[in-house]
Formats: C-alpha cells, sequence, structure tokens
C-alpha cells in the first residue's frame, strides 16, 4: 500500500517524505535508551562523585523498574550527597517498602534523618541497623551522638564503654565517650579520656571537654579561656561556640554571649544548646513571643525535654495563662521530681489558683530540694534554670 496520492505533484511528494522521515526520526529519537546502560551510566557518575547528573538517569530507569531496592537506595544516597535530604529520605522509606529491614537503608534513612535534625526519628532508624549489623563504629557512633544531641548521655556511655578496649587511643572515640562521661557527670572517667587526648598535643577538642569539666563546677572565667582556645583552634568544632556562648552568659556578658549561641547556629541550625540558651536570653529580657518561637524549636530539637517544657510554662504563667502552665508543671515535677524551679513555680500556680493546700506541700519541696542540693542548676546540662527562692503565699 502507497502513502503517495496519485495526483501528488512530485514537489508535494518530496515535502510529504520529509515530513514523514521526520515523524520516524523523532519516533526513533524518543525511543528509551537501554534501561541497563542508563543503570550502567548512572552508577558511573555516582561513584565519580557527579550525583547531580546520576538522579535523572536512576529516574529514568526506576520508569521502568519501579521496585528495584538497590537503585532506590542509590537514588536516595545521590540526593542526600547534594544535599536534597527530605528527597532522599522519601527514598530511602520506598527502598525500605520493597525491601523491610534492609540494614544499610535504615542507616542511610537514619542518617538523613540526623542531617536535617531531626535527631529523635534518626536515633529510632539507626538503633534498628546497629540491631541488624552489631559492631558497625560508624553506626554506633552516630547512634551514641543522637543520645548525646538528645540529653541522654547514660545512654550514650553504656553504648560506647564497651568498645574501649578495641578502640583504645582512638581520638574520636575518646571525644565522643569522654562528653557522654562529662556531661553525665562521671567527672574522673571523662578526666581519663582527656589526658589521653592531650597525650596527643594541643587540640580543640581536650580544650572544649576540659572547659565542659570546669563549667560542671561553676569555674565560668576557667571554662570561658579553654572554650575560646577550642574556638581559636577550630573555629568550626561542634558546640565550641555554643559552649563557650553558654559560658559567657553565666559570666553575664549577654552581648558576647548571643554572638556565639549565633555563630554555632549559623554553623548548625540544629543545634539544642544555642536554640535555648537563646531563648533563656530572650526571655530574661521579656521578649516572650521570641523566646517562645526559640523554645518550641528546642522542643523539635530535643522532644520532651524537662527544662524547654518549664521555660514555655513558665512564659504562660508570665502571660496570665495560669491553669495551661498549672498542666505543663504537674507534668514536669511528676517526670522529675527533683526539678526544684518547676515545683516553685508550680507553687505560686497553686497560690494564684487559691488552692494553698497543694502550694504549701510544693513549698515544703522546694525548701527539702534546696536543703538537699543548695542549687537546682544542673551542671553542663543546659538548662537557663537559677536557684529561687520560696515564693510567698
Amino acid at each position: 500500500m502507497s502513502f503517495l496520492s496519485p495526483t501528488m505533484t512530485p514537489r508535494s511528494a518530496v515535502l510529504f517524505l520529509l515530513v514523514v522521515t521526520l515523524i520516524f526520526s523523532a519516533a526513533i529519537a524518543q525511543t528509551p535508551s537501554d534501561p541497563e546502560s542508563t543503570l550502567k551510566r548512572a552508577i558511573e557518575l555516582q561513584q565519580a562523585g557527579d550525583c547531580a547528573k546520576a538522579i535523572p538517569l536512576y529516574r529514568e530507569y526506576l520508569k521502568i523498574h519501579p521496585s528495584s531496592p538497590s537503585v532506590i537506595s542509590n537514588l536516595g544516597a545521590a540526593l542526600a550527597h547534594e544535599g536534597r535530604y527530605s528527597e532522599a529520605i522519601a527514598e530511602y522509606t520506598r527502598s525500605l517498602a520493597v525491601q523491610p529491614g534492609n540494614p544499610q537503608a535504615l542507616a542511610n534513612l537514619g542518617l538523613a534523618y540526623y542531617k536535617t535534625g531531626q535527631i529523635l526519628r534518626a536515633r529510632e532508624d539507626l538503633q534498628a541497623a546497629l540491631g541488624l549489623m552489631p559492631g558497625n563504629q560508624q553506626v554506633t557512633f552516630l547512634v551514641a551522638d543522637c543520645d548525646i544531641r538528645l540529653g541522654d548521655y547514660k545512654a550514650a556511655v553504656a553504648i560506647l564503654e564497651p568498645l574501649q578496649k578495641t578502640l583504645a587511643d582512638d581520638q574520636a572515640f575518646d571525644y565522643l565517650l569522654g562528653t557522654a562521661l562529662l556531661r553525665d557527670n562521671q567527672m574522673d572517667k571523662g578526666s581519663i579520656l582527656i589526658d589521653r587526648i592531650l597525650r596527643h598535643g594541643e587540640s580543640a577538642e581536650a580544650r572544649l571537654l576540659l572547659g565542659t569539666a570546669k563549667l560542671d563546677v561553676h569555674d565560668y572565667l576557667a571554662a570561658r579561656e579553654d572554650f575560646e582556645k577550642a574556638v581559636t583552634l577550630n573555629p568550626k568544632l561542634p558546640e565550641a561556640h555554643a559552649y563557650l556562648g553558654l559560658a559567657l552568659a553565666r559570666v553575664s556578658d549577654v552581648e558576647k554571649a548571643t554572638a556565639q549561641f549565633r555563630a554555632e547556629l549559623a554553623l548548625d541550625p540544629n543545634n539544642f544548646l544555642a536554640t535555648f540558651e537563646l531563648g533563656v536570653l530572650a526571655a530574661k529580657e521579656q521578649r516572650a513571643a521570641e523566646a517562645r518561637k526559640l523554645f518550641e524549636r528546642s522542643l523539635i530539637l530535643r522532644p520532651g525535654d524537662a527544662a524547654v517544657r518549664y521555660q514555655l510554662a513558665a512564659l504562660d504563667l508570665a502571660d496570665g495563662q495560669v491553669d495551661k502552665a498549672r498542666i505543663a508543671l504537674e507534668a514536669i515535677v511528676k517526670e522529675s521530681p527533683d526539678f526544684t524551679a518547676a515545683h516553685v513555680n508550680l507553687a505560686t500556680v497553686y497560690y494564684r489558683l487559691q488552692r494553698k493546700e497543694d502550694g504549701d506541700r510544693e513549698r515544703a519541696i522546694v525548701r527539702k530540694l534546696n536543703a538537699a542540693s543548695q542549687a537546682a542548676e544542673p551542671g553542663v546540662n543546659p538548662s537557663g534554670v537559677i536557684k529561687r527562692d520560696v515564693p510567698e503565699k
């Protein structure tokens, strides 16, 4: 059968054949290339560090083979490499839906959550991955770091201490365990690790740990000197600016403290200590709206943290939302019975609500706690809480 009409002029026939040729050429050009060649090229690009070009090729392959867990994970890794963590999380989640319990996918998913500051969720996935590949050093360190960031220092110590023999004199390990020990107030054990780090010479990490130890005994001026040296030696050392800010805040140098907290957040927008302490400073200066925003952000970074919830309850109390403050404070003292400042504010709340008997009970608890501890400030655990007098009836 001929497509050419007998009535066509020679010129029309030539034009018709040209159009047909172009149509078929376009169709050939639009025919998908061999999927395996596409995948091979994507892997080559990713291995060469050109993840930006690998991403569309992985997506092209997955249009044809949408249920390949390894390729989905590769795409997630390429996206993470480019800093596109939300998209990476979606791909790792899809990979695990196809192949549940894959330890590497779980570890990568946890790392992506870690990079976006979702530390609680990161720890959950990383712990699951570690259960499937026990002994993995990188994942172990990440789980411990999550514990430290969440303020669960005992958990970090528990996971790291058994590794001391196998990782003796590993500076990264010594620093991580030393941090957990000092923040858990295990000063003797932490000092041993500081000495081990110092054997390798002056370092920002050693200075940060030394400053932490001094902060714990309220030697704020000496702590400030160590933190300043840490920042000088390594301006990008995680938490160095935040702890320098904390020492400065404790000696009432608010302007410099604020600058250090902001410097920390410029390096790590998800730093809990800097976020929280900026909120404390804002609250003290009666910038309630700014303080609330910072405390709410802090609660995202460290869900359930009693010190943050206390600060929010204090804002509610100052704002006249007495019953809302009561509910929060009652929950806090139930979970943390030694939280003196929370008992102080709860007594105030009860007196405002004309609940004298409950207020008197809280006053008695405050007196008992003050007599036992002489101070409510919990060492290096940042709370912004200072010793308070027992409120009047």
